[in-house]
């Protein structure tokens, strides 16, 4: 999978050329969201003022200019993205099809791993990656931030630590971290057995399909009460980790606001720096959780490149 597109001059500069981009991409529209934390902060503060009318409309112009900024970038990330995504595949594509055409014998699920993976592959390498490496460059932004911002901190036993907020961050996203994989422990194996069941109904049907004689009711039948007994037992481990992760989520928002709260009734905080805080905390909690975020499609993701090892290891490699 990464030999394919990365160990390729074919694809070298697709590959190499096309991460550089993506990564400087990102990179800027971090940036701009370094820039609206900082008008955040500026802006509630007039707002708690409330005296500066001007001040307030060229706030208003500033975020105009930022937000538009913003939404371009996004589209042109997304768009080569897609681009991107879709070149790997057709470099893993490229790669497998002349090996399996050298392969003797039946390799289970073959064509599906060639289509259906292999597209899966890339669809979660667009969004997964993307946002994994998105959280990577947040962090490496918003730390400091958060740290500069923990300075502010009243509340005694926390504001003895140097870097309060961006502990706090780190210890709640690695205490939902690990309570997480509990949670949802069964679910690689359940996607992964979900593939395969799929597969065997799905290649039933195909031979059915070529020859009706291969239509034989009571084994359509049979293969479809096995999947429905997979996909019931998904349904209902997907129910309760979903449930988790949404409590955890709404708990991180009024986090940063409990532990600032005490500053700000004393004075020795704005309305703007809670606000700024609320946010910066947000991105950080948010990018130390993004595997809590994305279980599920982790959970895809990984039984999609377990299949597509297992059938690299059947290819005849020359």
């Amino acid at each position: 999978m990464l030999k394919s597109f990365f160990g390729t001059k074919e694809w070298a500069l697709w590959a190499w050329g096309g991460f550089i981009l993506l990564t400087a991409m990102i990179w800027g529209q971090v940036q701009l969201t370094v820039l609206l934390n900082d008008w955040y902060g500026r802006f509630y503060n007039i707002l708690q003022k409330a005296e500066d009318v001007d001040a307030f409309w060229a706030s208003m112009l500033e975020f105009g200019y930022i937000a538009i900024t913003l939404m371009a970038v996004a589209v042109a990330i997304y768009y080569f993205t897609q681009h991107y995504a879709f070149r790997w595949r057709q470099a893993i594509t490229y790669y497998y099809l002349p090996h399996w055409e050298q392969t003797d014998g039946n390799i289970e699920g073959a064509s599906q791993r060639i289509q259906e993976d292999t597209y899966n592959f890339s669809r979660s390498l667009e969004s997964l990656g993307l946002g994994l490496f998105r959280a990577i460059l947040t962090l490496i932004a918003f730390i400091p931030i958060l740290w500069g911002l923990s300075t502010k901190i009243t509340i005694e036993w926390l504001s003895v630590y140097e870097g309060s907020l961006v502990w706090v961050a780190l210890i709640t996203s690695l205490g939902g971290m690990v309570m997480s994989y509990f949670v949802g422990i069964k679910l690689p194996g359940i996607e992964y057995d979900n593939q395969k069941v799929e597969a065997a109904y799905r290649k039933q049907l195909v031979y059915s399909e070529d020859d009706k004689k291969f239509a034989d009711l009571p084994t359509l039948f049979e293969l479809f009460t096995g999947l429905r007994k997979n996909y019931f037992r998904m349904f209902n481990h997907y129910s309760y980790f979903t449930l988790w992760s949404a409590m955890y989520g709404q708990v991180m928002i009024i986090v940063p606001y409990l532990l600032m709260g005490p500053s700000l009734f004393a004075g020795v905080v704005t309305l703007g720096v809670v606000t700024q805080t609320g946010n910066a905390f947000g991105k950080v909690n948010d990018s130390f959780s993004y595997l809590i975020d994305h279980w599920t499609d982790i959970t895809k993701f990984m039984s999609v490149i377990k299949r597509l090892n297992e059938f690299e290891k059947k290819l005849i490699i020359k």
